[in-house]
């Protein structure tokens, strides 16, 4: 096999607005797909330049559960003003703290979706 990257994480979402706002606006992700299509709108985020993109999959779009997306980890430069910011959005943030890998958080998205930022170790 020759699997060169994943192409999307599907995050099940109640309302792909609000969750549209939450990823644009607070985490500064960009729209990279928003199409209306049977049976519902497919909606992708993601930050600049990543391979892997982020599905808004609202209802209708699957049998997903809500809330169920768990482990994925955001890299970024500066996990402090990170969390600053989504604190300063009213997201409840869980650290930050050290790890030997680096300095991580966790918070959740509207949706009860787990992600988590990393600012890694440098070795």
């Amino acid at each position: 096999m020759h699997i060169t990257h994943a192409s999307f994480v599907t995050l099940p979402v109640a309302d792909q607005d609000r969750a549209l706002r939450f990823y644009r606006d607070v985490l500064g992700f960009e729209v990279t797909a928003d199409l209306l299509m049977p049976p519902g709108r497919w909606l992708q985020v993601a930050p600049r330049g990543a391979q892997t993109v982020f599905t808004l999959s609202g209802p209708g779009m699957g049998d997903f559960e809500l809330g169920s997306a768990r482990g994925i980890m955001l890299v970024t430069t500066d996990v402090d003003a990170a969390c600053a910011r989504l604190a300063e959005a009213g997201t409840e943030v869980q650290g930050p703290d050290d790890h030997p890998w680096g300095r991580m958080a966790a918070f959740r998205d509207p949706d009860g979706n787990g992600l988590m930022l990393l600012t890694e170790a440098h070795q």
